[in-house]
């Protein structure tokens, strides 16, 4: 996606202060230091931890895809899977077998070669520290191996229709000989052979990226990129209305998109497969009954959600697999509409829930991560769940870090989430959340042996006829014990100045920061 070249704007010269030294990182967004082109990117979001072995977040996955790199990646233009560290590969015939020939230029950015060495150095790691994302490299792969320093060769365990694209992930990547082999390195800022280094990293204030010299891939249209964390939307938006960033990017709310773009700045839409659902601790009292469940997605109403909460800027979802790819089924329509507080009542009596005996639930959700609309989130679903009158439904939230945690270690008993795919297929929307051996980040403690094997038997096949069969099936299985009650869907927006002349978004609808090109 790009932007039409904007109008040049004369300004006065800037002088532009860097304090790197004690108390941070000052700068203008959109000027030229010593003729370097600075782009300045603004966040509510935060960075987690930045080892591809452990990550696995949105945001840290867009900053890791920007300074690290793999055997593949996805062409923003075409959206098909190209070369991105190999120059070729080939499939055995039976599909088990992976064979990936590297470029011989790649570097990282201290000069030291790229090697099929390190990428199985790397993928082994993700293996051993067994990390939140490791299923994608476990679920598949039987071994790794280099039979030369240019030759990089997978052995499958079975099959995978789609292992390509499961190949352009975070865990695939190369890090550098710095990383550890058995443990992560959360602040680590060794990087890989991507696009970029990293220059300097402070928690939850900034980072600071610059070109990587020995990438064989397409140059950077920028110098230098910056990335700062704002505490939350408002603050996000009065930094780009002050010049202090070029681009805002996840998440400004609603209203003050709108706002921006009445202001005259430049609003642009990502659609997407970006989901909303509520993760469902389907193994702890009361929650481990199926009918308690049922009420709960029963009373859910999508519609006062996406126009409450959203201002339209979502659309209702009935599924986890969004409504944009194949196999999407609305089974949660079909099965209990929306608010319809009628079936939920009966279903919750059906269990001894009554007035005197009430269901009390707590739900959780992260006050920043997703803009500052979850607290009104959070607020419509419980307004919603106590319209049965049997309901009693307490709020609670942590900030992304430790919310990670608790939803990992399982202690959290409802949470509000969100999904981007990691790998665009359907596969993706299903087998991270349902499959037992894979869906442990969740927390939901959710497993349904028929449900493992649909999932493994449409990984295998190739035939998307018989895929598509097996995944609607599941989709009628996820609906019936409710692990996750769907949300909605929604795109995503970029507001950026009128410096910003070029600028592109992957198809996994992270941005491209090489793509990012600012006037003088």
């Amino acid at each position: 996606m790009s932007l039409p070249r904007s109008r040049l704007v004369l300004a006065a010269v800037v002088i532009i202060i860097l304090i790197l030294i004690g108390v941070g990182y000052t700068l203008l967004s959109g000027q030229v230091l010593g003729g370097e082109r600075i782009v300045v990117i603004g966040t509510t979001d935060k960075i987690t931890e930045l080892d591809p072995a452990t990550s696995y977040d949105f945001f840290t996955w867009e900053v890791l895809s920007n300074v690290m790199a793999g055997l593949v990646k996805y062409d923003p233009e075409t959206g098909r899977i190209v070369g991105d560290l190999a120059e070729s590969w080939e499939v055995s015939e039976d599909g088990l077998v992976w064979t990936f020939k590297l470029k011989s230029n790649a570097a990282f950015p201290d000069g030291t070669p790229c090697t099929a060495f390190d990428f199985v150095r790397s993928i082994n790691r993700v293996m051993t520290i067994q990390g939140d994302p490791s299923w994608l490299v476990t679920e598949f792969v039987e071994s790794v191996e280099a039979p030369d320093e240019y030759t990089v060769v997978i052995r499958l365990k079975k099959p995978v229709s789609f292992f390509l694209a499961v190949l352009a992930t975070p865990p695939y990547f190369i890090v550098h000989p710095n990383y550890p082999d058995d443990k992560a390195e959360p602040d680590a800022t060794y990087g890989g052979c991507g696009p970029y280094r990293i220059v300097e990293f402070k928690r939850d204030e900034y980072i600071i990226l610059e070109p990587n010299p020995y990438y064989p891939g397409e140059k950077p249209k920028n110098d230098r990129v910056i990335i700062r964390f704002y505490k939350n939307s408002e603050a996000l938006r009065a930094a780009l209305e002050a010049g202090e960033i070029d681009v805002a990017w996840r998440t400004l709310n609603p209203e003050d998109i709108e706002s921006l773009r009445q202001k005259g700045f430049n609003v642009i839409e990502v659609p997407g497969n970006f989901i909303r659902y509520i993760v469902v601790k389907v193994d702890q009292p009361p929650l481990d009954n199926k009918k308690i469940r049922q009420a709960l997605a029963a009373a859910i109403d999508r519609n006062e959600i996406a126009e409450r909460v959203f201002k339209g800027t979502v659309e209702p979802l009935y599924s986890m697999v969004p409504s944009t790819l194949w196999s999407h089924e609305p089974v949660f329509k079909s099965m209990y509409g929306d608010g319809n507080i009628e079936l939920a009542v009966k279903l919750l009596r059906e269990v001894g829930i009554s007035e005197a005996n009430k269901l009390r639930v707590v739900l959780w959700y992260t006050p920043t991560h997703y803009g500052d609309t979850e607290a009104a989130l959070a607020a419509v679903i419980k307004e919603q769940w106590e319209r049965t009158g049997l309901i009693e439904v307490e709020l609670r939230n942590a900030e992304w870090g430790t919310y990670v945690d608790l939803l990992s270690q399982g202690k959290m008993m409802l949470s509000l989430l969100g999904w981007y795919p990691d790998y665009l297929d359907p596969d993706n929307f299903l087998t991270p959340f349902l499959l037992s051996t894979a869906n442990k980040w969740t927390g939901t403690g959710y497993v349904n042996p028929e449900v493992d094997r649909l999932l493994q038997e449409a990984q295998a096949v190739t035939d998307e006829a018989t895929r598509e069969r097996l995944y609607r099936e599941v989709q009628r299985i996820l609906a019936e014990d409710v692990p996750y009650i769907p949300l909605v869907q929604g795109k995503l927006f970029v507001v950026v100045s009128d410096r910003v002349v070029n600028l592109e978004v992957s198809p996994l609808q992270f941005l491209i920061y090489s793509s990012i090109e600012v006037s003088g």
